[in-house]
């Protein structure tokens, strides 16, 4: 698999200060930039007295125009995605902030590390990945199959892991549009991570996702006890997402947020992939 935006080495040293408040308020040092990402993303590493966290810097003033996203709100997707999964306790998406940086206000994420391929274990597979068509591991979910560009048959797969459940469910009630196969990933420290949610939570369904191998299936109870905690939260105007969401997406947007977490608590199902565009693309 070829490697995500924010899947290297990290230096990321400490956490005294906190890493959001790292984040939020350290010097951003400029290590390089990610070639062939859609929006401008700048590496770079929050210095704050002693500590410093490796992050990814997305400027506002990089962003590039979308036909069915306004301009400039990328950033705050992303801070109000991050802030769900904080809410729900699921840390799937690493620590988000806004703030200014060298290019503008923008959005910097905590950096992921992530295990370095094996030559030891060839026939590995990533969490999302594709294999011969015949021959999918039994820990495995098969999405579609497909021909390589040699024309041999494959199929788009993803590991049957309870952490990428988690990942799915957590699509649905942000409305991502582009969970590609390359925004999964799996860090050094056992846990899976989801990363790049600048085009989540239009008020239209958006959904787009690799991780279609639980449709139709019932979603595990302790997942749907989270989401009637975050419904909870939403409905609370003096909770502290409650607080931040309305600075970071339009009140329509709000208000579709509240529906989807409640019509996944009445009917916690996850839905199948029967629309025009069920698959991002590139899937990678």
């Amino acid at each position: 698999m070829p490697p995500s935006a924010a899947a290297s080495e990290s230096s990321e040293t400490g956490s005294s200060a906190g890493t959001a408040e790292i984040l939020r308020t350290g010097e951003l040092e400029l290590i390089g930039q990610v070639r062939g990402a859609s929006n401008a993303t700048l590496v770079c590493e929050a210095v704050l007295g002693d500590d410093t966290v490796r992050c990814v810097y997305k400027p506002v003033r990089g962003e590039q125009p979308l036909w069915d996203f306004p301009d400039g709100t990328l950033a705050g997707r992303e801070i109000s995605s991050f802030l769900v999964s904080d809410a729900l306790g699921w840390s799937v998406i690493p620590v988000t902030v806004l703030r200014d940086g060298q290019f503008g206000p923008g959005m910097v994420q905590r950096w992921i590390d992530t295990p370095e391929p094996s030559d030891s274990v060839p026939e590995h597979l990533d969490l999302v990945d594709l294999c011969p068509s015949g021959a999918i591991p039994d820990n495995f979910r098969r999405i579609i199959d497909a021909y390589d560009a040699l024309g041999e048959e494959v199929t788009l797969v993803h590991a049957d892991d309870p952490r990428l459940q988690r990942m799915a469910v957590l699509d649905l009630l942000i409305n991502n549009a582009d969970r590609k196969g390359g925004h999964v990933l799996e860090g050094c420290d056992g846990e899976v991570y989801g990363v790049d949610h600048g085009i989540c939570m239009h008020t239209e369904d958006k959904l787009r996702t690799v991780l279609w191998g639980w449709a139709g299936e019932a979603i595990p109870a302790h997942l749907v006890a989270d989401i009637e905690t975050l419904l909870s939260t939403l409905t609370t105007p003096t909770s502290a997402l409650s607080e931040a969401l309305p600075s970071l997406i339009t009140p329509a947007e709000v208000v579709a947020l509240h529906d989807r977490a409640r019509e996944l608590v009445r009917s916690p199902v996850m839905p199948t992939p029967a629309r025009s565009r069920p698959i991002p693309w590139p899937a990678f």
